[in-house]
């Protein structure tokens, strides 16, 4: 894999991670557009590292001072109580990643699946985003919820509903307003997000073939760059707007992948 083009899928993954627009779509359809080869299931697992760091260094003050404070002195606070509330949410899709990898990484990155799920999920996104009553913050959590924004992740295995996109859409279902929907659609992802790059490190080594690290390293490198711009630009947009032009977005790219294939313009798988 030549540089140039891991760095692009690097900045693609980190812009596509957070924005609810599916990084696996975007992943899929560039290498077509560009003309390079699918670099598959396992490399832009393990690109996502990049965005993990970039989570990790943007939520630094929380993850690493105001939560363990919190379990200390507060225990039985929503914050005191939020890594048991992650853990908990990210079992469901750990256990429906691990049971549906095969399908995963094979016939589910159909482009015919992707432009589906795209248009799909921005229409459940649009009606969250109009029911929701936006009037919940983060400090009232609770493991309920936890548990069905976990499981409404596990929708994020579909190659184009989007990780980001499947759990902000579920916690304005709950309420939530939007910026702190995504927060904790950002906090959710750690542990899920680092499984799956930490597994697929053999399989992306193997199948990017020569010079894979170097590949793998500049991917990383410019996914956490873009990534964390990505986060800050989001969670002060969501303090504000609606998630409609997403959802417009959404839509327009799955009719366009519709019509490409349909043409036999890109191959479907």
């Amino acid at each position: 894999m030549e540089l140039w083009f891991a760095a692009v899928l690097g900045l693609v993954q980190g812009l596509t991670e957070f924005l609810p627009i599916s990084s696996t779509a975007h992943l899929r359809l560039v290498p077509t557009l560009l003309g390079q080869q699918d670099p598959g299931a396992a490399f832009s697992a393990v690109i996502q590292l990049g965005t993990l760091l970039a989570v990790v260094v943007y939520f630094a003050k929380d993850l690493f001072v105001d939560i363990p404070k919190a379990m200390w002195r507060a225990p039985r606070s929503s914050k005191g109580r939020l890594p048991w509330y992650i853990g908990l949410g990210t079992v469901p899709i750990v256990v429906f990643g691990l049971s549906l990898k095969k399908f995963i990484t094979g016939d589910a990155r159909s482009l015919w699946v992707i432009a589906v799920a795209l248009m799909v999920v921005g229409l459940l996104m649009l009606w969250a985003d109009k029911k929701g009553r936006r009037s919940r913050g983060l400090e009232s959590i609770t493991l309920k919820d936890a548990l069905w924004v976990g499981i409404a992740q596990t929708m994020a295995l579909i190659p184009g509903a989007s990780r980001s996109g499947s759990t902000i859409m579920a916690a304005l279902f709950l309420g939530f307003k939007r910026a702190d929907a995504a927060r904790f659609s950002f906090l959710l992802g750690i542990p899920a997000i680092l499984g799956a790059g930490i597994l697929e490190i053999p399989d992306a080594l193997a199948n990017v073939g020569s010079g894979a690290g170097l590949a793998l390293t500049v991917g990383i490198g410019t996914s956490f760059i873009s990534g964390y711009a990505s986060i800050a630009w989001l969670i002060k947009f969501l303090g504000e707007n609606s998630l409609k032009g997403f959802v417009g977005y959404r839509v327009v790219v799955g009719v366009t992948i519709l019509a490409l294939v349909a043409m036999n313009v890109v191959p479907a798988l």
